[in-house]
């Protein structure tokens, strides 16, 4: 079937919607069993290591499908991770050393967990070929 025939496009959107919908549910669970600033922390650092092993593991091995990366990259880690929250704790924090304090984590931890993703990615072997034989 072509990539633009509208049963794959509705395949595209069904994947996403489906993680998304666990995803900011597991956001909306470590909202309730976490304080609010850490939650978030929490969230968008698991959320970068995992999206960066995601990215990485393509790159180097290929191992996870299309299909599997679109529900969890696309749907379930962007709604797991969010930008508007972390945005607005940093507008309502109540200092200058808690502004800096939640920007250095939420970036620094982030970065950081893109790296650890990738050095997880890298471990991962490259498909060998089967030579004709079969499992």
């Amino acid at each position: 079937m072509a990539a633009d025939h509208p049963l794959v496009r509705l395949e595209t959107l069904t994947l996403v919607a489906v993680g998304g919908f666990a995803g900011s549910n597991l956001r909306l669970f470590a909202m309730g069993t976490l304080p609010a600033v850490p939650s978030i922390v929490v969230v968008n650092a698991l959320g970068s290591a995992v999206l960066g092993f995601l990215v990485y593991e393509a790159e180097y091995a290929g191992h996870i499908g299309g299909r599997t990366r679109t529900v969890f990259a696309t749907g379930f880690l962007s709604s797991l991770t969010t930008y508007s929250t972390f945005a607005l704790q940093t507008a309502f924090a109540t200092g200058p050393l808690a502004v800096a304090g939640i920007i250095a984590a939420n970036y620094g931890l982030g970065i950081g967990g893109v790296l650890v993703g990738r050095t997880i990615a890298r471990r991962v072997e490259e498909p060998r070929p089967t030579r004709g034989e079969t499992a």
